[in-house]
């Protein structure tokens, strides 16, 4: 037969703290809390994750995209003007992406990009810009479709639309710095720069995910030839 186990219950009462040890304990608290105020006081504030300058915010936004007002069979070129100094050019390519070219032309015809910085530029990969708020979140309040071709990341210089996905297309751009190939069929390409690239080259880089405290270079216009 087997023994049976007993097993043995204590009361559980909570030990009372005695008087003194009470007073010592409520000094220690306000000794901690008196050290974590001086603390937040003195310590340096994070850099949010971007840090946009008043004027770089835009006012502008649309409640639809522009209408097809660019002549696909014409030639079209982008100037843009950094306000540091310097100049680069891009041509436009309206027959692979009139949908495109003719939104970008809009915005710029509009002074949309003026003050808007590249707000992420990595080394050896590209420069983005034409979000007004320089979050990497913002745009004209429109989207439209991605615009397919022939056309690839086969050589710096190349201009193409940023996007969140397939057909989320607004205002943000990029320009590559290198052939990347691995881009193929995900972003409408719709320009190549062909003359100031030593200025695209020289755009100062920032990474947004580092969380920098200062601001991209910022574009003054862009200004749109058509021929």
């Amino acid at each position: 037969m087997a023994k049976s186990r007993r097993t043995r219950q204590l009361p559980e009462v909570a030990p009372q703290p005695r008087t003194t040890n009470r007073w010592l304990l409520v000094g220690v608290v306000l000794l901690v809390l008196l050290a974590m105020l001086i603390l937040a006081l003195t310590r340096p504030k994070l850099a949010p994750k971007e840090t946009v300058l008043p004027e770089q915010v835009a006012t502008k936004r649309y409640a639809s995209a522009p209408p097809m007002t660019i002549d696909v069979k014409k030639h079209y070129t982008a100037t843009v003007e950094m306000a540091k100094g310097g100049k680069f050019e891009i041509q436009l390519f309206p027959d692979k992406a009139p949908i495109t070219v003719n939104s970008f032309v809009f915005l710029a015809r509009d002074g949309y990009f003026d003050g808007v910085t590249f707000h992420r530029v990595l080394d050896g990969f590209m420069a983005q810009g034409g979000d007004p708020t320089g979050t990497g979140r913002g745009g004209p309040g429109y989207q439209f479709v991605n615009e397919d071709s022939d056309l690839k990341f086969d050589k710096a210089g190349v201009v193409a639309m940023a996007n969140a996905g397939r057909n989320t297309n607004g205002s943000q751009f990029f320009i590559t710095f290198a052939p990347q190939s691995y881009l193929n069929g995900g972003y409408t390409i719709f320009g190549q720069v062909v003359s100031g690239m030593d200025v695209v080259n020289g755009l100062r880089r920032r990474d947004p995910d580092d969380r920098p405290t200062y601001n991209g270079d910022a574009i003054r216009t862009i200004t749109i030839q058509e021929k």
